[in-house]
């Protein structure tokens, strides 16, 4: 399908090619974490206050209401992994806004709205297609993650939710179609299919921009500072 096209093109971009460079050190590919905290902080909202619309008004939206609930909360395993991987102690709360709301990740910020607008603009069915391409590139993204996270675990011993194995299996189920969000299963008519076929080239447009501008951040932000040992807990000792 034109999804995986896409995917497998954005799979080249120069942002996962960093990722999964080991000459690099893995704290250092890492590095670009902090920078895309607003647009994962606001990926919960997208999910709750825009994605979902209760009472669903047709079966797509109602497809679409259950998958919100299983991704308006992993913002949260953001948060501990963030504070694992030491970041608590880079920034004071009045540069971290700066950082969140500075010209150094306005694609973070763009890809929020952008996303926002397409989905307002969108039809049920529409939507299917625009969360199928998000899920995919979130797969990209997690699966060279995982590959880091693995090695940070085993440094700081530590369980990374977000970024290891917790998150990856989670977002692998989606991409797969687990959830039953699988556009394969619904036909369409030319009209609503070449809808569909932009709203999709504009995700992943707008996606590409996002990696760009992480990269440049990862590049300005390399050597982040050590975790606090004080801070995390063994993962033999860990609730999943």
């Amino acid at each position: 399908s034109k999804i995986f096209i896409l995917k497998r093109d954005y799979a080249k971009l120069p942002f996962f090619e960093f990722l999964r460079d080991e000459r690099i050190d893995a704290a250092d590919r890492i590095a670009f974490y902090p920078g895309m905290a607003h647009f994962i902080l606001s990926f919960g909202d997208l999910n709750k206050y825009v994605l979902r619309k209760e009472p669903a008004a047709d079966e797509n939206q109602a497809l679409i209401n259950a998958h919100t609930y299983e991704d308006d909360h992993h913002w949260q395993w953001y948060l501990e992994d963030f504070k694992k991987l030491g970041s608590d102690r880079l920034t004071a709360p009045t540069q971290l806004m700066e950082i969140l709301w500075g010209d150094a990740t306005s694609r973070n910020r763009v890809l929020m709205y952008k996303l926002t607008a397409m989905i307002d603009r969108a039809r049920s069915v529409e939507r299917i297609a625009i969360v199928e391409a998000i899920e995919e590139t979130g797969n990209v993204l997690f699966k060279d993650v995982l590959n880091i996270a693995k090695i940070l675990e085993q440094r700081f011993d530590v369980e990374l939710r977000y970024c290891g194995l917790h998150h990856f299996n989670l977002e692998s189920g989606h991409a797969m179609g687990s959830d039953d969000l699988d556009m394969a299963a619904i036909e369409f008519d030319s009209a609503t299919f070449e809808r569909c076929s932009r709203f999709v080239d504009d995700v992943f447009e707008v996606f590409t921009q996002w990696t760009h501008e992480l990269l440049h951040f990862a590049k300005q932000n390399a050597k982040p500072a050590a975790p606090e040992k004080a801070s995390v807990t063994p993962i033999a000792r860990q609730a999943t």
